[in-house]
C-alpha cells in the first residue's frame, strides 16, 4: 500500500470545504517493499521480484514542485536498489549501488528524499544484478504544476516488458556459453535454397559467406527470444483493458521496461498523436505507428469515436513476440489480433559496409571494434579521431545534420593501419545503412520500419521537436566520441573496446556543454541512457532539438547529443539492454565542481545539493 499526502489531496480537501489553497506543495511520503513475487503471464508462471507484492510495482504519482520521501524496505535475501529513471535529483538519491550509494541490504529500509522538479511519464526499477528483468519495475506519473498544453479525458499507463521463463542470471550464463542460445530464427539450408531462387546461386553463396566470415547471421536483431510480451503485467491472452466513452480523448503513457526488446506500437483504426517523449512535451505529431526503444517513454493521445474494441499492439522489433491490450467501451471486449509480421533481416548496409568490401578484417572481431593481427591475435579496435565533423546525415525532412568524422582527415570511412604496415578499410559511418533509411531508428533495409497500414506514417526521431526548449541554445564547449563496441561471439559489450570494470570514468566539469557522439560499430541497436542530466538529441531541429533520457543508436550509425552539465556528483552512462550493460557497455561519469553546497570532488565527497548552472534549468514536462 502506498501512503501519500500530496498537493492534489490537500487541494481537493480545501475545495470541498470551500477554502482557498495557495500553499507550496507539501512533502509526499510513500512506502515501497521489495518482495519475492509470483509472475503469471498467462503462458507461464515463475518466481520473480516485485514491489509491494506485485510485478509491475505500483504507479507512483507525484506533483511537480513537491518534496517526496520514499521508504524502501528490502524483503529479499540479497541487496537491492531503486533507480528513478529519468528523474533529475541529487546523485546520492539516484540508486546505483557502488556509485551513488552502497545499496539496500536485506532487511534494511532506505529512505530516498528529493524534490520533484519536472513533470511527465517516467519509471523506476532496480539497478542491482538482474532484478529488473526478473520483475522489479514500476511506473512514475508526475502531474505538472501548470496546465498541460493538450487536452485529454482519460489517462492510462501502458507499461511494456518482456517476461522470460528463465531468470536473468540464467539468461546471462547461457549467452556467455553460446551467444545464439536464444536465437530461434537460425538460418537453414532451406533458407539458402530460397535465397538462391530469389538472388541466384552465386549471390546467395556470396552472401552466406559474408555472414559466415563475420560469425553472425542476418537474424541477429534480438539477442534474446522466447519472451512473452506484457502490458501492465498481463500477457496477450489476459488482455489488459482500458475503458473509454466514444469521442473521448484518451492519453496512453507508453513505457518500455523491457530487458532487451524494442517494440513497434500501433492501434489499428486509430491515429496516435505523440505529445511527449521521455517525459518532455514535444510539438504534436500524428502517426500510425512508433518504435519505442528499451527504457524510452512516449505519451500519445487517441480519440476512438466508435463503440467498439481497439487492439493495442506492441510487436517486438525482431517479430518474435507481441504484447496485446484493448481499448473498449466495456470490459470483456476484444479487437482483432493480426499475426506477427515477417521478421526483418540485417543487410550488409546495416553494418555500414558495401557488399563484399571487407578487406582483410575478421568481422567477428570487427563487430567488437577489433582486428585480427597477422599472428592470429585480436587487437581492440583503432580509435577514431574526433577532430572533424565530416559525415553528414540527411534527415527525412531534408535537413542535414553534421556527424562526427572518424579519421584525422575528417572522412566517415577511416582506414586502420596495422602494426605490419598494411592499411585496412574501416566501416564507413557516413553511409548510415543506405539511402532512404532513418539513422535514428534503423540502418538500412534490414531494420527500416514499415507501417502496417499502407500509406501510414511511422514516427521518426526527426519528427521530435521540443515544444519549449529546455535550455538556451549554445555551442558545445567540447566533444567526446564514444564508440559502441562488442563481440557477439564472446558476448562482450564495451565502450571504446573497454569494459566498464576496466575503464576510467568520464570526467565532466560543471557548467560546460558537452557534445557526445556515438559511433555504433556493432550489429546491435543500443539504447544509451545517461543518469542525472538531460540528453539533447541532435536530430537536425537545432534550437528545437528534443531533450531525452534515452538515445537509441542503430547498427553502423553515428548519432550525437549534447549535455548541459548541471548535476555535480557521480553518475553512470550505459546501454539499457540489461545483458549488454552487465557485459560491460557502461561508464561512470564524474561531474566535478558546482555551486557551493552542491559540489563534488574526485575523492568521493558529495554534498546533498543539486544546483543549476548559470543560465540553465532542469525543465519540467509542462
Amino acid at each position: 500500500m502506498i501512503s501519500r499526502l500530496g498537493r492534489a489531496g490537500l487541494t481537493g480537501l480545501a475545495v470541498a470545504m470551500g477554502i482557498g489553497f495557495a500553499a507550496p506543495a507539501p512533502a509526499g511520503t510513500y512506502e515501497l517493499t521489495v518482495d519475492r513475487v509470483r509472475i503469471d503471464t498467462g503462458e507461464f508462471r515463475k518466481r520473480g521480484i516485485g514491489y509491494n507484492g506485485a510485478s509491475p510495482g505500483p504507479v507512483l504519482r507525484f506533483t511537480e514542485g513537491e518534496d517526496v520521501t520514499i521508504n524502501v524496505t528490502n524483503n529479499l535475501s540479497e541487496p537491492t536498489s531503486v533507480h528513478w529513471h529519468g528523474l533529475i535529483l541529487p546523485f546520492q538519491q539516484d540508486g546505483v549501488p557502488g556509485v551513488s550509494f552502497p545499496g539496500i541490504a536485506p532487511g534494511e529500509t532506505f529512505t530516498y528524499r528529493f524534490p520533484v522538479v519536472q513533470a511527465g511519464t517516467y519509471w523506476f526499477h532496480s539497478h542491482s544484478g538482474f532484478q529488473e528483468p526478473d520483475g522489479a519495475y514500476g511506473a512514475i506519473v508526475i502531474e505538472p504544476a501548470a496546465r498541460e498544453p493538450f487536452r485529454y479525458d482519460r489517462d492510462y499507463v501502458v507499461q511494456l516488458t518482456d517476461a522470460h521463463p528463465h531468470s536473468g542470471s540464467r539468461i546471462m550464463r547461457n549467452l556467455k556459453m553460446m551467444p545464439d542460445y536464444y536465437n530461434r530464427q537460425q538460418r537453414t539450408l532451406l533458407d539458402l535454397l530460397g535465397d538462391a531462387s530469389d538472388l541466384g546461386l552465386g549471390a546467395a553463396l556470396a552472401d552466406r559467406a559474408d555472414w559466415g566470415s563475420m560469425r553472425m547471421m542476418p537474424t541477429d536483431i534480438e539477442d534474446v527470444q522466447g519472451y512473452t510480451a506484457l502490458i501492465n503485467g498481463k500477457g496477450p491472452g489476459q488482455n489488459w483493458t482500458g475503458l473509454f466513452e466514444p469521442g473521448e480523448r484518451v492519453r496512453l503513457r507508453f513505457i518500455n521496461s523491457s530487458a532487451m526488446s524494442y517494440f513497434d506500437i500501433r492501434i489499428p483504426g486509430l491515429k496516435m498523436t505523440v505529445v511527449q517523449a521521455d517525459g518532455q512535451n514535444v510539438q504534436p505529431v500524428t502517426v500510425d505507428e512508433l518504435r519505442i526503444a528499451v527504457a524510452e517513454t512516449y505519451d500519445v493521445i487517441v480519440r476512438p469515436t466508435e463503440a467498439r474494441a481497439y487492439s493495442i499492439l506492441a510487436e517486438s522489433m525482431g517479430r518474435t513476440a507481441m504484447a496485446r491490450g484493448t481499448l473498449a467501451p466495456r470490459e470483456g471486449m476484444a479487437g482483432d489480433i493480426p499475426p506477427l509480421r515477417e521478421p526483418p533481416r540485417l543487410t550488409m548496409a546495416d553494418m555500414g559496409m558495401a557488399h563484399g568490401d571487407h578487406g582483410g578484417m575478421d568481422h567477428g572481431a570487427m563487430a567488437g571494434g577489433g582486428h585480427v593481427m597477422p599472428d592470429g591475435s585480436v587487437m581492440a579496435g583503432a580509435s577514431h579521431d574526433g577532430h572533424g565533423t565530416g559525415a553528414s546525415h540527411v534527415m527525412p525532412d531534408g535537413t542535414v545534420m553534421q556527424g562526427a568524422a572518424h579519421d584525422a582527415a575528417g572522412h566517415g570511412g577511416g582506414s586502420h593501419t596495422m602494426p605490419d604496415g598494411t592499411v585496412m578499410p574501416g566501416m564507413d559511418h557516413s553511409v548510415h545503412g543506405g539511402a532512404g533509411s532513418d539513422p535514428f531508428y534503423a540502418a538500412g533495409s534490414g531494420l527500416n520500419p514499415e507501417p502496417a497500414e499502407e500509406g501510414g506514417r511511422f514516427l521518426s526521431y526527426a519528427d521530435l521537436k521540443a515544444q519549449k526548449p529546455l535550455y538556451p541554445h549554445r555551442e558545445p564547449t567540447r566533444e567526446i566520441e564514444l564508440r559502441l563496441t562488442g563481440n557477439m561471439e564472446r558476448y562482450i559489450w564495451s565502450i571504446d573496446g573497454v569494459k566498464h570494470s576496466d575503464a576510467e570514468p568520464i570526467r565532466l566539469t560543471y557548467g560546460e556543454r558537452v557534445r557526445i557522439t556515438f559511433v555504433n560499430e556493432t550489429m546491435m541497436t543500443h539504447p544509451m541512457h545517461l543518469h542525472g542530466m538531460w540528453s539533447i538529441l541532435d536530430n537536425g531541429n537545432k534550437g528545437w532539438n528534443p531533450a531525452k533520457h534515452v538515445v537509441s543508436v542503430s547498427p553502423g550509425t553515428t548519432v550525437s547529443m549534447e549535455v548541459e552539465v548541471d548535476a555535480p556528483g557521480r553518475w553512470v552512462f550505459h546501454c539499457h539492454l540489461a545483458y549488454h550493460m552487465e557485459a560491460g557497455m557502461m561508464r561512470e561519469v564524474i561531474v566535478e565542481g558546482g555551486p557551493e553546497g552542491a559540489s563534488y570532488d574526485a575523492a568521493g565527497a558529495g554534498a546533498q545539493g543539486h544546483g543549476a548552472a548559470p543560465g540553465m534549468k532542469h525543465g519540467a514536462g509542462g
